[in-house]
């Protein structure tokens, strides 16, 4: 019998080939998904596995995240959160703050984290806002600088 990790393991790739082959609007949707494939799955447990793998819910559905990318694909991975960037905001010295569309905060920080720029120690994201820590006033500022360039019409 397999163990209760092996079987998160196994229902979490099965959540990331559900909505590689089809959108998937609902929880409850992809919790029928998964039932019907033979797998335990309540709505709690899925919505865990749906955080755990990074998954976005976007206006069309639940998104995996973009593949790991290299160094070159920063600009690209940028490019496709910029529309959901709505201001950036400084809030003291070490802290911005990033208001995004509603359901796209998680997307933007994910994308955030993976570009790893230096001057991010780290992102918490909620529903449309997102809170980006940096060491300091130089790094907040230069961070700013960084995403206006990429994002284009982020504003102030």
């Amino acid at each position: 019998m397999p163990t209760a990790a092996a079987q998160q393991q196994a229902r979490r790739r099965a959540i990331a080939e559900l909505l590689e082959r089809k959108k998937i609007m609902r929880q409850v949707e992809l919790v029928r998904l998964l039932r019907d494939a033979g797998f335990d799955a309540t709505q709690s447990s899925v919505s865990r596995d749906l955080k755990d793998l990074g998954v976005a819910k976007l206006t069309t559905g639940y998104e995996l995240p973009a593949g790991d990318q290299g160094p070159g694909d920063d600009a690209q991975a940028l490019q496709l959160i910029a529309e959901f960037v709505r201001e950036l905001k400084a809030a003291g010295p070490h802290l911005l703050v990033v208001a995004t569309a509603i359901g796209a905060a998680q997307r933007v920080a994910v994308t955030l984290d993976r570009v790893a720029w230096p001057e991010i120690v780290g992102t918490l994201s909620g529903d449309d806002t997102i809170f980006i820590a940096t060491a300091g006033a130089a790094q907040q500022r230069r961070l700013v600088t960084r995403l206006r360039e990429h994002l284009g019409k982020a504003t102030s």
